[in-house]
């Protein structure tokens, strides 16, 4: 008696920096978990999903209707979804095939991202080591808005601050803080999935809650968890429009006189979101951008 062995449709799509969390959210969205974006840190514009499907559960129509289902995100920005290349694999330790599309990506002149699976290239040995689990769909730094957020931090390190993370996603940003100086990082994320990602991470880093607290929510929850002891720094890695929604509250979070960066935005969103945060006593200190991505530095004077 034979047995078949499970084949499987792996999906390669050239990917869009504006499109890649987006996509990646949507497809955990509907359940697809095995998930990998290829990009090289010398080209950072240029990364490929990818995602592996059960042949049997994956026919022909169901595939069109999964790609027709993410057309709509690129309209969004604006762009046309690539096209989509099916090939069909034999049997295999998809888990393996799929750590192979990650390597240590360096950011900045001092920090590392490291797939915790991966030994610490001689090359690197001088960085700041964030080791993290890229097993979810919230982001390892490879998005322009994180990278922007990261190169942030290494340029004004928060030495001996208090920091809030609203909307962590994988907790990168509050895990460079951390490297960069930090005493504490305070997190927060609506989704569930994020929290537990956000705590793993901190443990690969040998980070307790003493150092990197997180909890599932949005900024009310994150004033909570402060305990009337406002931090110094603010990081919100979130699309415009939530950030608008969000500002009003960033004083129960922000200390007088402390400072945020706030990314997630388009560049053609800034003079709106400016406006916003002018009308509600913020300064905009800075405004950096990497291709069609933004990234805002804020602070407030405290009244006399």
């Amino acid at each position: 008696m034979t047995s078949t062995s499970l084949r499987w449709w792996r999906l390669s799509l050239p990917l869009q920096p504006e499109l890649e969390e987006s996509l990646l959210w949507k497809m955990e969205s509907l359940g697809l978990h095995r998930l990998a974006v290829q990009h090289a840190p010398e080209t950072p514009n240029q990364c490929t999903l990818f995602a592996w499907l059960p042949e049997p559960e994956w026919p022909e129509d169901q595939r069109t209707e999964l790609i027709d289902s993410l057309r709509p995100l690129a309209t969004t920005f604006g762009l046309s979804l690539p096209s989509v290349e099916w090939k069909q694999l034999d049997d295999e330790d998809w888990s393996l095939t799929w750590k192979q599309h990650w390597q240590a990506d360096p950011v900045g002149d001092r920090l590392l991202i490291l797939p915790a699976w991966l030994e610490l290239p001689p090359e690197h040995a001088d960085r700041l080591v964030l080791r993290m689990d890229p097993g979810s769909a919230f982001g390892t730094g490879s998005h322009p808005t994180t990278r922007l957020c990261l190169q942030a931090l290494e340029a004004s390190p928060p030495q001996g601050l208090q920091v809030a993370d609203l909307g962590c996603g994988s907790g990168v940003l509050g895990l460079a803080a951390l490297a960069l100086g930090a005493e504490r990082v305070l997190a927060a994320d609506t989704d569930s999935l994020a929290e537990r990602s956000t705590r793993d991470n901190a443990s690969l880093n040998g980070l307790d809650e003493d150092r990197l607290m997180v909890r599932q929510g949005s900024v009310e929850t994150l004033a909570v968890m402060h305990a009337g002891v406002q931090s110094q720094l603010l990081l919100c890695n979130i699309l415009a429009p939530v950030i608008e929604a969000l500002a009003p509250h960033f004083t129960s979070v922000l200390a007088p006189g402390g400072r945020g960066l706030l990314s997630g935005l388009l560049v053609e969103q800034a003079p709106r979101l400016t406006s916003v945060l002018e009308e509600l006593g913020w300064t905009v200190v800075a405004l950096r951008s990497q291709g069609s991505w933004g990234l805002m530095e804020i602070s407030r004077v405290e009244s006399a």
